[in-house]
């Protein structure tokens, strides 16, 4: 009896003690409550992998299957294509060593049906890559977990959807200006032009690459893309680009043409170091003219493109001046007025505010009217990877409608 009422006693005091139980629950707890989040958060992160790597599985897939069809690569030749595609679409989201898993994890099985020339093909993806878990899960989880995805896409015979892209680009004086991105082909140093000393250039060692430079290299990247659309497409019969510049003044365009050969001439063409003020309006104006206009229907039309994509890409590095060196707000009001037409169209317009004053940002946001389609650039980095983006937009909406 004594032994029995003891024990009681013990344990009463056990359970009256709330700072050892505080203690007790804590110590079992917090290891738990500390998974939980770490799982979670793991857990998270292996959704957004696999979201994005499903999206590279469809363009991979999609890519492929257009290629094929047209006559770009051979059956043999799919797996590497694949490869670089889904590769590319991942580079800004994957490290370099993940890169490299993904390009060697790829498969791509192709399926063809018909005969000749006449082939459709069905292509289906398959890729993977290690995402290594937060620190606290490698206890419970092995400290990796291996993301897989995979797509099938079948491409028809001219069912890649066209495009017209006009190009509008600054050329005014302070385009002349440095970034802070260092020439280093120029090892030597050069002349410059620097804001502060405007308009007399200063030799300077380091060299650095001015706005224009940097525009004529962003304006590649977006080319590039538009490439990889004609890639796909043997009868150069999917994009016509186009250019026009502008200071105070609207520059000679390149007309409208059929791929980008023209228009990265007229960008590699633009004076290194421009000079004038800056007026937006008859930029605008041409390249809205240019794609509502019939002819550009009729010359598409002309290649089976009964409904095609049209984009208008408005960069500048400044705010609307005409020729007097001050804001002109009426300027920007004309601007604006063809940016809300050419939207009405149908047109999707971007805009690239680059290094530009807050005059500038402002019209540039309310042009491209979705703010999704407006880009602020502070640096070349960032221009280059504006352009790049807005390219890989066109090619993701064109391609999905092929799809």
């Amino acid at each position: 009896m004594r032994i029995d009422r003891s024990l009681k006693s013990a344990t009463a005091r056990l359970v009256s003690d709330v700072r050892g139980n505080f203690g007790i629950m804590s110590a079992v707890l917090i290891p738990v409550l500390l998974a939980a989040v770490a799982v979670s958060m793991d857990m998270s992160k292996l959704l957004a992998d696999k979201t994005q790597l499903a999206s590279a599985m469809d363009a991979a897939s999609l890519a492929t299957a257009s290629a094929l069809t047209n006559g770009d690569i051979t059956v043999a030749q799919a797996q590497t294509f694949a490869a670089r595609i889904a590769g590319g679409q991942l580079t800004k989201t994957l490290s370099a060593a993940q890169i490299t898993e993904l390009k060697a994890s790829i498969a791509a099985n192709v399926t063809a049906t018909g005969t000749g020339n006449n082939k459709d093909y069905t292509v289906k993806v398959t890729g993977q890559f290690t995402e290594k878990l937060l620190a606290f899960s490698t206890f419970h989880a092995g400290g990796t977990r291996v993301v897989k995805g995979s797509s099938t896409a079948t491409s028809q015979a001219q069912s890649t959807s066209a495009i017209s892209l006009y190009l509008v680009v600054d050329r005014s004086g302070s385009m002349s200006w440095t970034t802070d991105t260092v020439d280093t082909s120029k090892p030597n140093g050069c002349w410059n032009y620097f804001e502060k000393n405007w308009p007399y250039q200063t030799w300077s060692k380091p060299c650095y690459i001015n706005k224009m430079g940097s525009l004529k290299t962003a304006a590649d990247a977006l080319f590039d893309e538009m490439d990889s659309i004609e890639a796909s497409d043997t009868t150069n019969s999917v994009v016509r680009t186009g250019v026009v510049s502008f200071n105070d003044d609207t520059q000679s365009p390149s007309n409208l043409a059929w791929g980008t050969t023209k228009a990265r001439k007229y960008v590699t063409d633009l004076p290194d170091n421009p000079t004038g003020g800056t007026d937006m309006t008859g930029g605008m104006q041409k390249a809205y003219d240019s794609l509502a206009d019939g002819s550009e229907t009729n010359v598409q039309a002309a290649k089976g493109n009964t409904e095609f994509f049209k984009y208008i890409v408005l960069m500048t590095d400044g705010e609307n001046t005409g020729s007097s060196g001050t804001w002109n707000k009426s300027l920007d009001t004309k601007t604006l007025q063809t940016c809300t037409a050419a939207r009405g169209a149908g047109m999707t317009v971007f805009t690239v505010a680059y290094m530009a004053p807050a005059n500038g940002e402002a019209l540039l946001k309310a042009c491209a009217g979705d703010l999704t389609n407006y880009y602020k650039a502070t640096d070349m980095d960032s221009l280059v990877k504006a352009f790049a983006d807005i390219g890989g937009k066109v090619t993701k909406q064109t391609t999905r409608m092929t799809n």
